[in-house]
């Protein structure tokens, strides 16, 4: 089977290069050191406060779904979900593969998007960071199966030095050290990047090997209150959950249907 995340980096790779060929990263780091003076908000801290934890995606492709909302627009979903309750937003920047851009997080920003963004794309290289902190992201997805450790490490020093948080994905036993590296956040992707097969089972199975007091979120194929509240209980406090809410007419109005049934749940239980 054609292994997908070894396709993306590999893009990956070339992209930057030519990033890198028409802007300088010395170029790019002074013009963050001119512009980015305000530190972004926390996204850890709104996942403790939040009573829901829902990370909301701006997500309009994917390389297993094709198109699953073309016409979706940075200026007015993430504000939406913003609006209907999300703890938090997750914006894919990925051009290729996932239809998407950093302009989209200067997008919903210029919109009126206050909450903590993280910065999803396949960061493989300090120019990347740079990106992330100038159009506007609180936090960034680093993803244990497209880095060595020591590398890992380098960019989240770099990315804690530029005021953002770091996301740690892992998806196998064999990643979970990569938690010892102190991330922010320590991610349990449900999907298999190689193969983009999703199970949360995944999130169940790793939950009790990583750290204790790790704020603990898991990635994808969420798709009911009940999920959620399963998961809570097994020590998570972040959902990252895209397709459910982007695949419907109105995603932010699918979000406070989605919220609203957790707190039925959660009321339901006490």
């Amino acid at each position: 089977m054609k292994d997908i995340l070894e396709e993306i980096v590999a893009h990956k790779r070339r992209e930057i290069e030519q990033l890198k060929a028409s802007q300088s990263e010395r170029e790019l780091q002074a013009k963050v050191e001119r512009e980015c003076r305000d530190a972004p908000p926390s996204m850890a801290q709104a996942l403790a406060r939040s009573a829901t934890g829902i990370i909301a995606e701006f997500k309009r492709k994917s390389p297993s779904k094709g198109w699953i909302k073309a016409d979706g627009s940075p200026d007015s979903i993430p504000l939406d979900y913003q609006r209907h309750g999300a703890a938090a937003i997750s914006i894919l920047t990925d051009g290729p593969f996932f239809g998407g851009s950093d302009g989209a997080v200067s997008r919903a920003r210029l919109s009126g998007v206050t909450l903590p963004i993280l910065y999803k794309n396949f960061v493989i290289d300090s120019y990347q960071l740079l990106q992330a902190r100038l159009c506007g992201a609180s936090a960034v997805l680093l993803i244990a199966a497209c880095l060595g450790k020591a590398e890992c490490a380098r960019l989240t020093g770099l990315a804690h030095s530029l005021g953002m948080e770091v996301l740690l994905e892992m998806h196998t036993e064999a990643e979970l050290e990569y938690a010892a590296l102190d991330p922010d956040m320590c991610g349990v992707n449900n999907r298999n990047l190689g193969t983009f097969e999703t199970t949360v089972d995944n999130s169940f199975r790793l939950a009790a090997l990583l750290p204790p007091g790790a704020t603990k979120v898991s990635e994808s194929g969420i798709s009911s209150a009940d999920t959620v509240a399963r998961l809570r209980r097994a020590g998570f406090s972040g959902f990252l959950i895209g397709e459910t809410f982007m695949k419907c007419s109105d995603p932010g109005q699918a979000l406070g249907r989605f919220i609203n049934d957790i707190a039925n749940k959660q009321r339901l239980e006490r």
